[in-house]
C-alpha cells in the first residue's frame, strides 16, 4: 500500500519540547530578578515565531530569541552573566541526551515490515544529525532528510528526489503544522500523535482539509498496529 513511510523525529520518536519547556523557565526565573512577571512566556513565544524567518527552527533560535527578549525587558539591562547563562543553556541542550520515547524501536521494527522507513526532520542539520546518530535507531532508516521547515513544498520535493507518488507515502508525527497538513495538502497519508508535547506554534486545525487519509492515535506505541490493520483493510478490498 506505501511505498515509503516516514516518522518525524523530535517529540515524535524522541523527547525535545520538554528541555524548551525547562529552558523558558529558566528564563521566567532569570527575569524575575528584573522584576519581570510570568506572562513573558507567550511574548517570547511570539518573538520565537517571528524569529523563524531568520534564524529557522531549532535550539539556537530559540536563545537568540531568548537573548532579544530579555534585553527588551530589561530595557538593555541584562547583566552579562545572565547572558552568559543563556548561552550555556544552549550547549546543554545541544548536547542533551536522546531519550526515546517509550517503545519506539519496538514500532520502527514492526513498521519497516510494511514498507522502506525515511526521517524527515527540521531544525539544525549538525544537532539532528548528532540526534539522529546518538538514537540508535539511525540503521532502520534508508533515508535521512533534514529540513529548514516542513511545507507542502518541501515534501513534494523529497517525494519527487525519491520518486514517490504521494498517494503511496504516510507521515507519523506529532505536529499538525509540520507533520499532518503539508503531507495531507498535496495527497499523501498522515498519522498524527495526539498526546505526545508540541510547541504552540505548531498546532494546528484540519478545517478545509480532506481527512480520508488521515489517522489520529493517542501515542507512538499504538502506530504499528493501526498501519498493519490499514494495510490489512486495503489488500482485502
Amino acid at each position: 500500500m506505501f511505498d515509503w513511510i516516514a516518522f518525524d523525529a523530535d517529540d515524535t520518536l524522541w523527547e525535545n519540547e520538554e528541555l524548551y519547556r525547562k529552558g523558558r523557565e529558566t528564563f521566567a526565573k532569570m527575569m524575575a530578578k528584573y522584576g519581570v512577571d510570568h506572562s513573558i512566556e507567550h511574548r517570547v513565544d511570539e518573538l520565537e515565531t517571528d524569529n523563524i524567518r531568520y534564524y529557522g527552527y531549532g535550539v539556537m533560535s530559540f536563545v537568540l530569541s531568548l537573548i532579544e527578549m530579555g534585553i527588551k525587558e530589561t530595557e538593555g539591562q541584562l547583566q552579562t552573566e545572565d547572558v552568559q547563562r543563556l548561552l550555556d543553556l544552549s550547549k546543554e541542550m545541544l548536547t542533551a541526551e536522546v531519550v526515546l520515547m517509550p517503545g519506539v524501536e519496538k514500532v520502527i521494527k514492526q513498521v519497516r515490515k510494511l514498507a522502506p522507513l525515511m526521517l524527515i526532520t527540521k531544525g539544525d542539520l549538525l544537532h539532528q544529525e548528532r540526534k539522529v546518530a546518538e538514537s540508535g535507531l539511525s540503521g532502520y532508516f534508508r533515508a535521512v532528510e533534514v529540513v529548514s521547515d516542513k511545507s507542502p513544498e518541501v515534501y513534494a520535493a523529497i517525494l519527487a528526489k525519491y520518486q514517490i507518488q504521494p498517494e503511496r507515502f504516510l507521515m507519523v508525527g506529532n505536529s499538525l503544522r509540520s507533520d499532518v497538513i503539508p503531507v495531507l495538502t498535496i495527497g499523501g497519508w498522515a498519522v498524527h500523535l495526539a498526546d505526545h508535547l508540541t510547541w504552540s506554534h505548531e498546532d494546528g486545525g484540519l478545517e478545509g482539509q480532506n481527512q480520508d487519509r488521515f489517522l489520529e492515535v493517542a501515542s507512538i506505541q499504538e502506530v504499528g498496529r493501526i498501519l498493519e490493520d490499514l494495510v490489512a483493510d486495503q489488500h482485502g478490498r
